[in-house]
């Protein structure tokens, strides 16, 4: 089983040199919505560092699928930065994916313009009050989805990874939680998977023998009310009969059950300190742990859920959740999936990959702080085990 991981494996169009994949981890290093330089740079780094695809988050397809002023929209201005970065990534060996997908009832209307989603229900976290979809929104969004794959193979992506999860937009449509609809769009199973269905099927038409397609899907939502694994196999079927090339499978909603997602704890009073308004900041640092509860970490924690997929679909699958060894990752390969994603290990080591291969080290320095994360709004990607200047003023809130 050792040699399983760098074994290369074929994804659609694709022959990866290897079975790892970068996970589509928000890196907020698109100022103004653009490519930046910090950006290619990480990227670089990772392909030069024995991955076999690594993957930009998270593209807007669409202003109204923004919620961060330094997140990317993926728009003909993105374009050329966006080709600086897949030449470099195709140079370190590896191929480059683009995640694309609309935030929904995440939207922040100081960026998108305007928040749209399923029915128009508050959302304490944002917080948003959004306007419920009408026909016409939907099929403008669905016209969204497939521009936005054309403009990845302009800019010379391998593959295009689509987040039906996490609870942004098209998660938001599969969820009885979010979507309290009453027309072909909402209720039963069946009618809340349309949109999925439609924004699917217009991204492997456009796609066509060229581009890799992969779905991001959840397990669960992660708590009571939300989506179950029941309903989840049914999304995997229905998405192996639409023709993509991989699932990759995860769980966890942004708006309800951010924590189900990564696991560990939030370091609130990190994630505080970088936020611009204050009513934001004084919320999240004296009830960020109630809103953000935290979830226990073990390595390879969507395993056992993950393998009710594996038995319900033949497609390639994507492990995804707490990849941080060797030998995790050499059981998860073993058991019949074809790739795991990684995201913490390669944030605190790019050469997290080459260093497995020449048995430098076995297992990540990663210590789940998620100080990674909290930092989001900071227009940076970090570690905190890899910050340098140990009297940066943020660094005395970090927790757990």
């Amino acid at each position: 089983m050792a040699e399983l991981l760098f074994t290369p494996c074929r994804l659609g169009p694709l022959t990866l040199r290897n079975r790892s994949i970068r996970s589509a981890a928000f890196e907020g290093m698109c100022p103004g919505h653009l490519v930046s330089d910090d950006l290619i740079q990480y990227h670089k780094a990772v392909a030069e560092g024995g991955i076999g695809m690594t993957t930009v988050a998270y593209a807007a397809v669409s202003q109204s699928g923004l919620s961060f002023d330094h997140q990317l929209w993926l728009r003909k201005e993105a374009v050329p930065k966006l080709k600086t970065l897949t030449e470099a990534i195709h140079k370190g060996g590896a191929a480059a994916a683009i995640q694309i997908g609309h935030c929904g009832q995440m939207a922040k209307t100081s960026v998108s313009g305007e928040c749209i989603s399923p029915s128009g229900r508050f959302n304490l976290y944002g917080p948003t009050w959004p306007r419920a979809m009408n026909k016409n929104d939907i099929k403008n969004v669905v016209a969204d989805f497939r521009q936005a794959v054309n403009l990845a193979g302009e800019s010379g992506f391998d593959a295009v990874e689509v987040h039906a999860g996490h609870g942004y937009l098209i998660s938001q449509f599969l969820s009885q939680h979010t979507n309290k609809r009453k027309d072909e769009y909402g209720g039963n199973f069946e009618n809340r998977s349309h949109f999925m269905k439609e924004v699917i099927s217009e991204i492997m038409d456009v796609a066509g023998p060229g581009i890799a397609v992969l779905v991001k899907m959840n397990l669960r939502d992660g708590f009571k009310g939300g989506m179950e694994l029941d309903e989840s196999i049914e999304v995997a079927k229905i998405l192996e009969n639409i023709g993509v090339h991989a699932l990759v499978l995860s769980g966890g909603f942004v708006s309800r059950a951010p924590m189900y997602v990564m696991r560990g704890r939030m370091p609130v009073k990190v994630m505080a300190f970088y936020m611009h308004e204050k009513w934001m900041k004084f919320g999240v640092k004296w009830f960020g742990n109630l809103l953000m509860k935290p979830e226990p970490f073990t390595e390879a924690y969507f395993l056992t859920d993950a393998r009710r997929i594996r038995e319900s679909v033949t497609l390639p699958l994507v492990y995804v959740g707490g990849m941080v060894s060797k030998t995790g990752i050499e059981k998860v390969l073993g058991e019949g999936f074809e790739f795991v994603q990684i995201a913490r290990a390669l944030i605190h080591d790019p050469a997290f990959i080459n260093k497995i291969k020449t048995g430098e080290l076995s297992v990540s320095g990663c210590n789940h702080a998620n100080y990674c994360i909290a930092v989001m709004y900071s227009g940076k990607m970090a570690c905190y085990q890899n910050e340098k200047d140990r009297s940066a003023p943020w660094l005395k809130y970090l927790e757990g």
